[in-house]
């Protein structure tokens, strides 16, 4: 497969579901759709606290994905194989380690607001 093909199709298929994610959020607290952990789903508050840092979070990371994926795509001088999916992995990786730090930094464990 061609390099430049396997980056769309793995990066920029994230990038692209991080935009829907973030255009067309949950609405409601679900087991399809969203950011969805025991925490997140503990409440409404929470449930749409989560899902907004979550898709904003995942738009940066999926797009600093796929740029580097395309630079490193075009700049390999042999087959790329396993890098463009490790960058999809930690873009995913680090959007929910810093979800989950913004939903301890907001709410305690029973999912009250903290001061």
């Amino acid at each position: 497969m061609n390099a430049i093909t396997y980056v769309l199709t793995t990066n920029g298929l994230l990038f692209l579901l991080s935009i829907v994610f973030w255009k067309f959020p949950p609405k409601k607290i679900n087991n399809w759709y969203g950011y969805r952990t025991h925490k997140s789903m503990l409440n409404k508050k929470i449930w749409d606290f989560a899902n907004a840092v979550f898709s904003k979070n995942l738009i940066i990371y999926s797009g600093i994905s796929f740029l580097g994926g395309l630079l490193f795509a075009n700049f390999a001088t042999k087959e790329i194989s396993w890098q463009p999916m490790a960058l999809v992995f930690l873009a995913v990786i680090v959007c929910i380690i810093k979800t989950e730090k913004a939903l301890s930094d907001n709410f305690t464990e029973e999912g009250k607001p903290k001061n």
